[in-house]
């Protein structure tokens, strides 16, 4: 397969193909802030009966209704990703989140969902009914969960809200640099082996990663949380990869990308999935856009050849 990454992302003249044959026309990368208006299931409203701390959204990757508990509503995060959406120049609303009235949301929340009551609103009631069932119920919001002073509780609130009405998946969404702190893991213990670890990787070398997502922690202690927790039960891997400044990934980067995931194999990590995306919605930083699908293919196609592991594209 020829791999056509570490291309600048320009509108060029029609190009042959030696892997496939067909003329393949190359799609620029867009700025999200150039893109039309445009109406797709996957773009809906975030706010929620007035709520603090609970919040839902139509996730291509739940593969439907998500409702989201912003477990950082104080924006405390040690990435600086360039392609992040919460723009932290402005000042946070909440300082802490209060986990009763988190309960209290939730279960207004599940309620109003279990009612059919979502598909009134306006945002909703054009979508099929299939994407408006509760498909998880996700710890993430606007910074790093694992920060969070009250993490353990916030998870045992919501395994507690899921005794009340019914099973629901419970995904946590982490950069994984703060899986290994003994708060976070006591919380961990509380999910079921149906529920899921979503982990940020974003780039196979240091470079890369402080280039993407700017973090405060080495590549070498992400690497050795996701092993720490890939030991323990199944993990996704969730990558997502910008176009910025109009560049695609470095080929190298990929596929130093994929023998990061080949080791974390090796060394014992159970990962049941590489979620391989870009980013949906427009960022703080302008100076990135989305990739094309034919490159995120491209990328999860050297995942599955290099690892063997299963690679979906979003």
């Amino acid at each position: 397969m020829s791999v056509g990454l570490n291309r600048k992302i320009v509108h060029t003249p029609s190009i042959q193909s030696p892997a496939v044959g067909p003329v393949i026309k190359k799609k620029p990368a867009v700025s999200f802030h150039q893109q039309p208006v445009r109406e797709t299931a996957f773009d809906r409203p975030r706010d929620l009966l007035g709520n603090r701390f609970v919040y839902a959204v139509i996730s291509s990757r739940a593969r439907g209704l998500t409702l989201g508990v912003n477990v950082n509503p104080d924006k405390q995060c040690n990435f600086d990703c360039a392609y992040c959406e919460v723009d932290r120049r402005r000042p946070a609303a909440e300082a802490k989140l209060d986990v009763d009235v988190m309960a209290l949301e939730l279960r207004k929340s599940i309620g109003f969902i279990q009612d059919g009551k979502l598909a009134q609103w306006p945002a909703y009631h054009s979508l099929p009914n299939e994407l408006l069932q509760l498909r998880q119920v996700a710890l993430s919001g606007d910074g790093e969960p694992t920060l969070a002073v009250n993490f353990p509780d916030v998870v045992q609130a919501v395994v507690r809200e899921r005794a009340l009405h019914g099973f629901f998946k419970i995904v946590l969404i982490t950069n994984g640099t703060g899986l290994d702190r003994p708060a976070v893991l006591r919380g961990v213990e509380f999910l079921t082996r149906s529920d899921e670890i979503w982990i940020k990787l974003d780039g196979g070398t240091q470079a890369f990663i402080d280039k993407v997502n700017r973090p405060d922690v080495s590549l070498e202690k992400i690497l050795a949380n996701i092993l720490l927790v890939g030991r323990l039960r199944p993990i996704v891997i969730q990558s997502l990869f910008p176009a910025i400044h109009g560049d695609e990934p470095p080929p190298e980067e990929i596929r130093e990308f994929a023998r990061r995931l080949k080791e974390l194999k090796a060394g014992g990590a159970q990962i049941s999935l590489v979620q391989i995306y870009s980013a949906a919605r427009p960022g703080v930083n302008a100076d990135w856009g989305h990739l094309p699908l034919r490159v995120l293919s491209e990328i999860a196609h050297i995942v599955r050849q290099t690892t063997g592991l299963r690679a979906e594209v979003f």
